[in-house]
């Protein structure tokens, strides 16, 4: 482990041999499927998450608690680090940030707590970049500038089926969410201010999917770029819109496919399409 070693939450979607690579530890969040606690990524799967929505089961999501992050820091102090780095989703989506504030004042080591204001492998990029300052010998400044660096330039941008699932948590307007079901639209959703924000309306899922597809080749332009696909049972829409993207931004270096946790998925509902753009 690095002596500076970063923290995130399991909302950031890395690929397990990514975070093993570079040493992250990734604290998890919590959904609650009827009167059952579960911690995502380990405990719920999103093809679970995805059959109890379909049921229009009640599903919730929480935040880990104070104790949960005290006992991390704890952790990864133990194991030999003198600092952490440790970088959560956007404050304006979940109170995971204040969790790990109150943590941070009784831990053992120094750390710094960030606000991304990113989600999904946005957040993940930023965790990325931290981990590859600290493991050149970074500092945690330097750390925390190299993910600041990276959410700089990052868009993300999400279809959805409906946008009753976004509404029902809170994460979008009742109007705003009423308005969609009204007139049948498709809706395509971007992460502005740290909040999911309607971007544009489209008749049919074939051209908001594909609405989605020229928003990305524009905002990937021509130079070098990262790019993650995100669903929710969707794979074949995912790996179709990659295939696309593949041909299409000349400057690609990664591209990750993904389908997101049960958080999101929550949040999104199933068909969800998710596309990160991170230029290098």
């Amino acid at each position: 482990m690095s002596r500076v070693a970063i923290v995130t939450d399991s909302t950031a979607y890395l690929p397990p041999q990514t975070t093993e690579r570079h040493g992250i530890t990734s604290v998890p969040l919590t959904v609650v499927l009827g009167d059952r606690a579960l911690e995502e990524g380990t405990e719920i799967s999103a093809r679970s998450l995805a059959q109890a929505l379909q049921k229009r089961r009640p599903v919730t999501t929480s935040r880990p608690s104070p104790e949960v992050f005290a006992e991390t820091y704890r952790a990864v102090a133990e194991a030999g680090a003198t600092g952490i780095v440790s970088l959560h989703l956007s404050s304006e989506l979940s109170g995971t940030y204040d969790a790990a504030v109150l943590a941070a004042r009784n831990a053992p080591v120094p750390v710094r707590v960030v606000d991304t204001g990113m989600i999904a492998m946005a957040l993940g990029f930023c965790a990325l970049a931290a981990a590859e300052a600290a493991d050149l010998g970074g500092t945690p400044d330097e750390a925390v500038v190299a993910a600041q660096k990276r959410a700089e330039g990052m868009s993300a941008f999400f279809y959805v089926d409906t946008l009753d699932y976004l509404r029902r948590g809170g994460r979008i307007g009742a109007a705003q969410a009423l308005l969609g079901s009204a007139l049948s639209v498709k809706p395509l959703l971007q992460l502005q201010g740290g909040r999911i924000e309607p971007l544009e309306k489209v008749r049919t899922a074939s051209k908001a999917i594909a609405r989605l597809e020229e928003i990305v080749v524009e905002r990937a332009g021509a130079g070098p770029v990262d790019i993650a696909v995100h669903h929710l049972a969707a794979p074949e829409r995912a790996e179709r819109l990659s295939e696309r993207l593949r041909e299409r931004v000349p400057g690609l270096a990664e591209l990750h496919v993904s389908e997101v946790g049960a958080v999101i998925g929550a949040h999104t509902g199933p068909g969800l399409l998710g596309v990160v753009v991170s230029p290098r």
